[in-house]
């Protein structure tokens, strides 16, 4: 307990001497030196020069050595795989972005397998050095079954059998999670979400969602489906209608089909794109502006909605058309102000594109770093770690309750362990 205390202190604010490690923690000088020992035994810390310009002789200094593990995040998307490798401090080495190869699920898998593969290549790391995965993909991942529900904008995605045909592409431990709530753990681990412990991140492209933040920790709901605002009964579209339940009256309305869609019938022609409407208005088209007016207005009925329910102090906008957040955010907020009491913030994300990545990464690290030190830990018990780090110093507090608070600063920033395949 004692070593992971050490080990999170110095990770997030090395490097350190032991002294200051000491007092960071609370722990006995006595009792860091023995668990920086074991640590650097295990490979997990190393020494990076020593301190200059204090009193007294100077004291070497310590920090997370990066190479100790790696870890993966993919994020798989209708038109795009981004993906990137990261070591185990978080620094991303290598990434690849490709237009997603997604006529079938077989083609997507290959080419998932083949990204990572190549990524590690890259990065000169051997794939048995991976430790971790994170997919991030549309739908919800059902651990009881090993099945993806709610995907219809990956074809085949939803069969039985993908998530095993993944492990075996991948070849490592795997986490599935939604894009959607990754995109919030990304915001939470490198955006507005650092400074936001209640947040809704809405995700407008292909699809539309919310991944949702309460007290600082990623909300999944019951099985795993809260976010899926794509099935509320908003727009014009009929929920009863099968083919409208399929992707949700919401989504059919205010995804960017439904943006492409209004501005057809308000007047556009040719071979349109929900890019190529919010281009046309930023050229001053006003057909183009009437449907970027429109689809304001769709979300902050969204806005508007889920507001009274969840309370959050900021929504934060992101996805394809989150891209072009820029045109939305006065109308948005124009009308939410003539629909509801509630009016959080609304902010761009501070991420862009890259926020479903960053947010599988951190997921996998969290992952990656809890193997890489059980792993270090039973090389260090065969003989190079003492067998009760601290013991005998007379501390005895210090066995006990510095490891929750460690661990639970990592979970408060909303990073969340998904459930595991593998």
């Amino acid at each position: 307990m004692n070593e992971r205390t050490v080990l999170d202190v110095v990770r997030g604010r090395g490097p350190l001497s032991r002294a200051q490690v000491a007092r960071d923690t609370g722990l006995s000088k006595p009792t860091v030196s023995l668990a920086l020992s074991s640590l650097l035994a295990a490979g997990l810390v190393r020494e990076v020069g020593r301190t200059i310009g204090g009193k007294g002789p100077s004291a070497t200094l310590y920090e997370l050595d990066p190479t100790a593990g790696w870890v993966v995040g993919i994020d798989v998307g209708r038109r795009w795989v981004r993906a990137g490798i990261a070591d185990i401090s978080g620094g991303i080495v290598a990434r690849r972005d490709e237009r997603a190869r997604a006529r079938s699920a077989g083609t997507l898998i290959g080419q998932v397998g083949r990204i990572a593969h190549e990524l590690a290549a890259e990065a000169g790391v051997r794939w048995s050095e991976v430790s971790h995965a994170t997919i991030g993909s549309p739908g919800v991942f059902d651990p009881s079954r090993g099945l993806v529900e709610m995907a219809p904008n990956l074809p085949g995605w939803g069969r039985h059998g993908i998530v095993e045909a993944v492990r075996a592409q991948l070849g490592t431990n795997v986490t599935f999670e939604n894009d959607v709530n990754l995109a919030a753990l990304g915001e939470c681990a490198r955006g507005h979400g650092r400074d936001v412990d209640n947040f809704v991140y809405l995700w407008v492209g292909t699809g539309i969602g919310i991944g949702i933040v309460l007290d600082g920790r990623l909300y999944r709901g019951g099985s795993g489906a809260a976010g899926e605002i794509g099935y509320l009964p908003i727009g014009p579209w009929d929920p009863h209608d099968r083919t409208t339940r399929r992707r949700g009256a919401f989504e059919e309305a205010a995804a960017a089909g439904g943006i492409v869609r209004t501005a057809q019938q308000l007047g556009m022609g040719g071979s349109l794109t929900a890019e190529s409407v919010f281009a046309a208005a930023r050229r001053g088209d006003p057909s183009a502006a009437r449907a970027v007016e429109a689809e304001a207005g769709l979300i902050a009925v969204g806005i508007a909605t889920i507001a009274p329910v969840l309370d959050p102090d900021a929504v934060i906008l992101g996805g394809g058309v989150g891209r072009s957040g820029d045109l939305l955010l006065d109308p948005i907020e124009r009308e939410l102000r003539s629909l509801s009491p509630f009016r959080p913030r609304i902010l761009l994300s501070a991420l862009g594109e890259d926020a479903v990545l960053h947010g599988a990464i951190a997921t996998a690290l969290e992952a990656g770093r809890r193997m890489v030190f059980s792993r270090a830990s039973r090389v260090g018990a065969k003989g190079q770690r003492p067998a009760r780090a601290g013991a005998g110093d007379g501390s005895k507090a210090e066995t006990s309750g510095k490891v929750d608070a460690a661990e639970e600063t990592t979970i408060a920033a909303g990073r969340d362990e998904a459930e595991e395949v593998g």
